[in-house]
């Protein structure tokens, strides 16, 4: 039984290794050569090569007879597409806003674009709990609320900008003058934050989740009033961008560099 074992443990480390070429070339935004993928992968030319080649074999890559690059094969694309249709997004929400909320103790919502605006859809109350009027189903100001000016910076910009036209014949006050430089600094930051503009005493932060068409998918927003300290704001709002990075990625999306 011993003397199993380390041809077991070499089995295992080789899966390993080779999903980690796969992964090197699915990283990469289009063909690769086998130079790019190895320094990629941390893993000498010749042990890429050899590991290329197995994927290649098992359907998962496929190598350009005139470049010679490497890229994914429709094996790949199929395990990808069984995975994506199998996975509940807010199921994968579920998790990591709530250990968002169990790290900063500061209650989160989750709002995505509804008919009549960014519509809250998750609530989940920190410790201890911001009491406020919003709730599951509250729809939020586009202009008014961080949650509205990431959806306004990151969504669809033919929509967004004809929702502000709206906005500037029903409400001219409700709509900063300075939109346009506003969407751009949001998105140079990839997070909002605002404080009282909504509701008095509260304050709040606001970064985008993207899906694997690099959509906007959902946005979370941290909350909270006197009871957390503006002082730790800064690194809550890192905690944030962290969590929210880590769910896009979940999803099979990318987040912006």
């Amino acid at each position: 039984m011993a003397e199993k074992t380390p041809q077991k443990r070499r089995g295992i480390q080789s899966v390993t290794i080779g999903m980690r070429v796969l992964e090197a070339v699915a990283a990469m935004k289009g063909p690769a050569t086998l130079k790019v993928i190895s320094q990629r992968a941390e893993l000498s030319a010749s042990q890429t090569h050899r590991y290329l080649s197995s994927l290649i074999e098992a359907g998962m890559l496929r190598q350009s007879n005139r470049s010679g690059t490497y890229d994914l094969d429709s094996g790949a694309i199929r395990l990808g597409l069984a995975a994506l249709s199998r996975m509940d997004t807010f199921a994968n929400v579920d998790t990591y806003v709530k250990q968002l909320v169990t790290t900063t103790r500061r209650t989160c919502l989750v709002a995505v674009m509804g008919d009549a605006g960014p519509t809250i859809v998750r609530w989940y109350s920190g410790s201890p709990p911001v009491l406020t009027s919003l709730g599951i189903g509250s729809v939020l100001p586009l202009m008014r609320s961080a949650t509205g000016r990431v959806f306004f910076s990151f969504g669809d910009g033919a929509e967004m900008d004809r929702q502000l036209q709206l906005l500037r014949l029903q409400d001219p006050a409700g709509v900063p003058p300075n939109a346009e430089e506003m969407r751009q600094k949001i998105r140079a930051r990839t997070l909002e934050t605002l404080s009282g503009d909504l509701i008095p005493g509260l304050r709040a932060a606001a970064a985008p989740v993207f899906d694997l068409q690099g959509n906007l998918k959902l946005v979370v927003t941290i909350i909270a009033g006197a009871a957390f300290p503006p002082s730790e704001d800064e690194a809550v709002q890192t905690i944030l961008l962290d969590h929210c990075r880590e769910l896009t990625e979940s999803l099979g999306g990318s987040w912006p560099s």
